[in-house]
């Protein structure tokens, strides 16, 4: 992960132009270490499986031939990557047509944990027929059709992943109209993140426009969802976190759209809020799920949880963009990274065992409802 944090900033040592370390920036965090901890939290096993091993040392291999631009072994290991997230997947809902999806009686949070893996296998088989495409075929041809933007698929399972944990820790005790609001959420979410791909692809200003403040409705809906039904634990406070910078994403990435289709565009002009939306969505709520998930079995965990998500929010909305543009300040946004990693996913400390009971039978039906089989 601070490897990932570190490529972004590489280009205040070697110019793009000769070596982009874009795609292993993006690769590092979403595949790499988003699909191992995807795995791993599926699996729901004490350490690393063999089989997870192996998925973080083929999307390792993947990362860096897709870096070297051969991409001969890249046709080939996404397909050697899905097929395992679809055995994991298999494995863990016990069928392969996800006719859950469609159930009224699946919960809402076994629906996104089946949909982030069938959204990252789908993605990895997408990327090689985008690589087969662009590369060898060139059957079509369009203005977004590259593989940096087939690539920026990686990162939406990692949302799917969270979202299931949101709505996890959620009281199962709802009304009719708050467990539709959930399953319109899920729909939403899914749906509307798939058709705005497609309008990118199109370069379809309004659509792209109308699509992206519905999916700012969908997620203040859970933002309201989860305040007012989310169970009061720790890890409350880090996903509602990881929540507010989705919004934040949300709002620059719609701000982004009306300053690309203007008369006034210019990309070095508009490079400060493209970068504040990258950052705040990867590094603010993609790590927001992914330290939940890595720690999923460890809450509560003795630190002071104010302190860490201010920490969070000041590398990540103040310390990483300003970093893009300033080399000293690059330095200390991975120092501050590295730190705050260190503290949400190696920090072993626990707070008095009173809270310890409370939080371990809220957890225990957690995982009855998360991961047990229908």
């Amino acid at each position: 992960m601070t490897t990932a944090m570190t490529c972004g900033f590489l280009h205040h040592l070697i110019a793009p132009e000769i070596l982009n370390f874009e795609r292993l920036h993006i690769f590092f965090f979403n595949l790499c270490s988003g699909g191992t901890l995807l795995v791993y939290f599926t699996e729901d096993r004490h350490r690393l499986s063999r089989r997870a091993l192996t998925f973080l040392w083929l999307s390792l291999t993947f990362a860096l031939c897709a870096f070297m631009e051969w991409y001969a072994p890249t046709l080939i290991i996404p397909l050697l990557l899905a097929t395992i997230i679809e055995k994991v997947r298999v494995d863990h809902f016990g069928r392969c047509i996800p006719k859950a999806l469609f159930s009224g009686r699946e919960s809402t949070s076994r629906k996104f944990h089946q949909a982030a893996l069938l959204c990252l296998s789908l993605a990895l088989v997408t990327s090689s027929l985008a690589i087969l495409n662009n590369q060898y075929g060139h059957w079509l041809t369009l203005e977004k059709l590259t593989l940096d933007t087939f690539f920026l698929g990686f990162s939406f399972p990692i949302s799917l992943i969270s979202m299931s944990v949101i709505f996890a820790l959620m009281k199962n005790h709802s009304t009719p109209p708050n467990r539709l609001l959930k399953e319109l959420s899920f729909w939403v979410i899914n749906l509307g993140v798939i058709v705005f791909f497609l309008f990118i692809l199109a370069n379809w200003f309004i659509p792209q426009v109308i699509i992206a403040s519905v999916l700012f409705l969908a997620v203040s809906l859970i933002l309201y969802l989860y305040l007012y039904q989310g169970i009061r634990l720790q890890q409350k406070a880090f996903l509602t976190s990881g929540i507010l910078f989705l919004l934040i994403t949300s709002i620059t990435g719609i701000l982004y759209i009306f300053l690309a289709f203007s008369d006034a565009y210019n990309r070095a002009e508009s490079l400060p809020l493209l970068r504040m939306h990258a950052f705040t969505a990867l590094y603010g709520w993609n790590l927001s799920g992914l330290a939940v998930i890595s720690r999923h079995g460890d809450f509560p965990i003795q630190l002071h949880s104010q302190k860490v998500i201010l920490l969070h929010w000041l590398t990540v909305l103040f310390l990483c963009p300003l970093g893009y543009f300033f080399p000293i300040a690059a330095v200390l946004a991975i120092v501050c990274y590295g730190w705050l990693l260190f503290i949400l996913l190696f920090n072993h400390g626990q707070v008095d065992s009173g809270v310890v009971g409370v939080e371990a039978k809220v957890l225990a039906a957690e995982h009855t409802a998360v991961k047990a089989a229908p």
